[in-house]
């Protein structure tokens, strides 16, 4: 029996291994960024609220207009499953490919977010901080984020509660990785295969501590992404909340209009 575990084990660290040695990071940087949105709160501006603060803050009637320009200029949302294989195999992808994400947790993403991607037929990635699973009115409950993976959109971790990556050591990578990854499983049933860098930091020396995880790619927020392990740094933009429709439009098109190319320095990188 010892035997037949410690063979098991061997063959899963093999999996991860030949995994990692498989990705291409000169074609990955090679190939044209998918956009990828990043929204937060929905909700409209107080009075209270910074200016600052609204670039992770949108307006439902402003978020409404982003959406409605998304569907009427022909974007079709993907989910990581199909960005992963385009990026590593260059498996290709629907016309106008973009990705929706949202992070944190906020009960708004579901009362207001929800409906609207459902109107156009449209799918998220849902980063979830689990502390705040029915931390209070304002965020979601178990139920609601089931619900969300049975429609069709995919959960994805973004630790326990929002501690920066830059600061872990020792212990942390369970609080803040293992333990919300299998919190999260338990309630889809499904794989937890992608992770969310709070404040979109990120180190490379803690890229390889989410590959030896089993995390197939992860998402910071708009830095250059690490020359040798782009997978592990994909781009995503937010969708600020003082963003018209078509200032979301140019900036999608400009921010992601062009691969990378992999003779970029180390320095550049940075």
């Amino acid at each position: 029996m010892l035997k037949a575990l410690v063979l098991s084990a061997s063959y899963c660290l093999f999996c991860l291994v030949s995994q990692a040695q498989n990705v291409n990071s000169a074609a990955i940087l090679a190939r044209k960024q998918v956009p990828i949105l990043c929204y937060h709160q929905i909700r409209d501006w107080r009075a209270s609220d910074k200016q600052a603060d609204k670039d992770y803050i949108i307006p439902p009637a402003t978020f409404k207009a982003h959406l409605k320009m998304l569907a009427d200029s022909g974007y079709h949302t993907i989910l990581p499953d199909e960005l992963y294989d385009y990026l590593t195999k260059g498996t290709l992808l629907p016309a106008k490919p973009i990705m929706l994400t949202f992070d944190d947790t906020d009960g708004d993403q579901f009362e207001g977010a929800r409906p609207e991607l459902m109107k156009y037929g449209f799918n998220g990635v849902y980063f979830i901080t689990t502390i705040d699973i029915a931390k209070n009115k304002h965020y979601m409950d178990r139920k609601q984020i089931k619900q969300l993976s049975d429609e069709g959109n995919v959960i994805a971790c973004h630790t326990q509660d929002h501690t920066n990556l830059k600061k872990y050591k020792g212990s942390d990578w369970q609080i803040q990785i293992d333990k919300p990854t299998k919190k999260l499983e338990a309630i889809t049933g499904k794989p937890v295969k992608y992770f969310a860098f709070p404040f979109g930091e990120w180190n490379s020396k803690g890229l390889p501590e989410l590959e030896k995880r089993g995390f197939k790619a992860a998402f910071q927020l708009s830095q250059p992404r690490d020359p040798n392990d782009p997978i592990m740094t994909i781009r995503r933009i937010l969708g600020c909340g003082y963003w018209s429709a078509e200032t979301l439009d140019y900036n999608i098109k400009h921010d992601f209009g062009r691969p990378v190319r992999r003779t970029v320095t180390l320095a550049q990188a940075k």
